[in-house]
């Protein structure tokens, strides 16, 4: 519901490029060793349709086999499949949960696995030597911006293995903010803030400043008791907010190094 990406790619079932694997493989005789690569900052590498395609493992299959560094982004618990891969390559996870409740997730993300599966697979990968961290965002006012939720969601994830904890807030699009009101019965206040509150901010709607320091900051301090790194993205918040040396979670890779020896 809330995904920006679908401003601009629309909101349609996943399909596969014309000869994909070809274009990597030629990416792959060109690039630097030890370049970063991220699956991915806009879509999911496993949507529904991995599952049979497997194109995403054959990238990986691919990546295994060249000196480059691999950063995932996920909300799917199907990446525990290909451990095997991310075992050969320096590599780290990152899973999104943005609430623990799955009733709620079927409404905001309604193709997405559920939380619980989600937390398993966090469990699963630390338990096998992948570094996985979560992105607890966006944060949306009154939808999973509860503290006591928030709290009990860093202890979930710390429990289950996580090393590092991203975050930041809603970031509106007149799109996704709309399906957000249909979906949503208490959405009305998010049109509030948004449209009666909002900054403009390169073609989105920001939350004002303070509003959001202070939906961020339980996660910061939380995180930081728990033992976690954690950063906010895009938020443009002092050093307080960000406590760990990558925002994206690129940092745990060097932890997969030492883990691989």
């Amino acid at each position: 519901m809330y995904c920006y990406a679908a401003s601009y790619i629309g909101r349609k079932q996943s399909t596969p490029k014309a000869e994909f694997l070809t274009n990597v493989r030629a990416d792959l005789e060109i690039i630097e060793e030890n370049s970063l690569i991220e699956m991915s900052s806009s879509s999911d590498p496993y949507p529904p349709i991995e599952k049979d395609l497997e194109l995403t493992r054959k990238t990986l299959e691919l990546l295994s086999k060249s000196r480059v560094r691999v950063l995932i982004t996920t909300k799917s618990h199907l990446v525990v499949r290909d451990v095997d891969l991310l075992k050969k390559i320096p590599s780290a996870v990152m899973i999104t949960i943005t609430t623990l409740d799955d009733e709620l997730a079927k409404l905001i993300e309604p193709y997405a696995p559920s939380p619980t599966l989600r937390l398993k697979a966090i469990r699963e990968l630390s338990t096998r030597g992948i570094p996985v961290g979560v992105r607890i965002d966006p944060i949306m006012p009154g939808v999973n911006s509860d503290e006591y939720s928030i709290v009990e969601l860093l202890e979930k994830v710390k429990e289950a293995g996580a090393k590092h904890v991203v975050t930041s807030t809603y970031k509106a699009k007149w799109d996704s903010l709309k399906r957000l009101l249909q979906a949503l019965s208490e959405g009305g206040k998010l049109r509030e803030v948004y449209v009666g509150s909002g900054i403009r901010v390169h073609g989105y709607m920001y939350l004002p400043r303070a509003m959001r320091e202070r939906l961020l900051l339980p996660v910061v301090k939380t995180a930081i008791k728990l033992g976690l790194t954690v950063a906010t993205c895009r938020e443009g918040l002092g050093q307080e907010f960000n406590r760990a040396p990558s925002c994206d979670g690129s940092h745990l890779i060097e932890l997969s190094r030492a883990l691989k020896g």
